[in-house]
């Protein structure tokens, strides 16, 4: 591999302007090992995450860009796929955009195509704000933290809450750490919602990378993608990826869980649940370009989803198209429909506790 430039303190320029006129900012950022990442204000997009290459794809070990997204403001604004951004306050679905809380139900707008939930926190939600943000630069890191202010009654949920996100490289890793606060009892699910393709943005379909996953259980979906009763063991059927397995090897199975779904799209309950500090609980490889990433969570579950309604018709920033299994969402996150399944880990926050959670992707060589 070539020599990896030295670390970069954040560089800020302007990305775009929202119709309203609010200014969008780009930050970019680059670690000793040559990791750099480009993140947005608008929606705390990571637009860009540039992963040094060896052999393969790479003859010349240069870097490339392992995650989706635009190159143009408006394509983000338009764009109803999540490339990179930050979802909340509740990532993934709830059912029937409705939950009680404290003895109060509360009606959140319905988002998600034909399916009668809330998705990603509705339709204005962290995805469409812009978020103020300040560099950092610490030592053995460089990063951005962005902050952001959702008022009581914003997309239907209660409380004022006060967001803190910080996206720091350092050692070849990228860490994702979240902080937030309520004024009032609310519920809280938040996730990066970036699609990796280690070989390269547009290079390829995902159908040979190899994902591992410490989860020997899953959230089996109804027809609108909400867990159905119980979770069931992944051991014996095409969702165990406890040893890995390239994700295109059973993604065409006869399965109904597969069939429904038209590939993966389903909540993994990780083994070992919600921890203080981030723990190993799988990894995601390529064989083409010799890449690997790891990744460690203090989530207690991991939303797998391969891109399946991605149409072909979609361009990159790379200016090519990408389609289905472009890539792969790998969400670290509580479990879709929380607030209305009391046998869920707890979503809820309460004024005077600060939710914390942290995922790192961690970028390795196979050769």
């Amino acid at each position: 591999m070539t020599d990896s430039p030295a670390a970069s303190a954040p560089v800020r320029d302007l990305f775009g302007t929202l119709p309203d006129g609010r200014p969008v900012d780009r930050w970019t950022f680059t670690d000793a090992t040559g990791l750099t990442a480009s993140v947005l204000t608008y929606g705390a997009v990571l637009q860009t995450l540039h992963v040094p290459g060896v052999g393969g794809a790479d003859e010349s070990g240069g870097a490339a860009n392992v995650v989706l997204g635009y190159d143009k403001l408006t394509d983000y604004v338009d764009s109803s796929y999540y490339f990179g951004c930050v979802v909340g306050r509740f990532a993934n679905r709830i059912a029937a955009g409705r939950f009680v809380l404290d003895g109060r139900e509360y009606r959140l707008p319905i988002n998600d195509g034909a399916r009668p939930n809330a998705l990603h926190g509705g339709p204005e939600g962290f995805h469409r704000q812009v978020w103020d943000a300040r560099p950092l630069v610490e030592e053995g890191g460089v990063g951005v933290e962005l902050n952001l202010v959702s008022e009581d009654g914003d997309q239907g949920y209660p409380g004022r809450l006060s967001v803190r996100l910080r996206y720091m490289l350092a050692g070849g890793a990228l860490y994702i750490d979240y902080q937030a606060a309520a004024e009032a009892p609310t519920v809280l699910n938040l996730t990066n919602h970036s699609f990796f393709n280690l070989s390269g943005e547009g290079s390829s379909t995902i159908d040979e990378h190899v994902l591992t996953l410490a989860a020997s259980e899953y959230l089996p979906v109804d027809a609108d993608l909400i867990p159905l009763a119980c979770a069931l063991p992944v051991a014996g059927t095409p969702f165990d990826f406890t040893a890995g397995a390239p994700l295109g090897a059973r993604i065409d199975d006869p399965h109904e869980q597969i069939k429904g779904a038209g590939g993966y799209d389903h909540c993994y309950i990780l083994d070992g649940g919600r921890t203080a500090q981030p723990r190993l609980i799988g990894s995601l490889s390529d064989p083409e370009s010799g890449r690997a990433m790891e990744i460690l969570t203090t989530e207690p579950g991991i939303q797998l989803y391969t891109a399946n309604a991605l149409p072909a018709e979609v361009v990159g920033i790379s200016g090519r198209n990408y389609g289905p299994r472009a890539a792969v969402a790998l969400e670290t996150q509580h479990f879709p429909d929380s607030p209305n399944r009391p046998e869920f880990p707890s979503t809820v926050l309460l004024p005077g506790h600060v939710f914390h959670s942290q995922t790192v992707y961690g970028f390795t060589h196979l050769r």
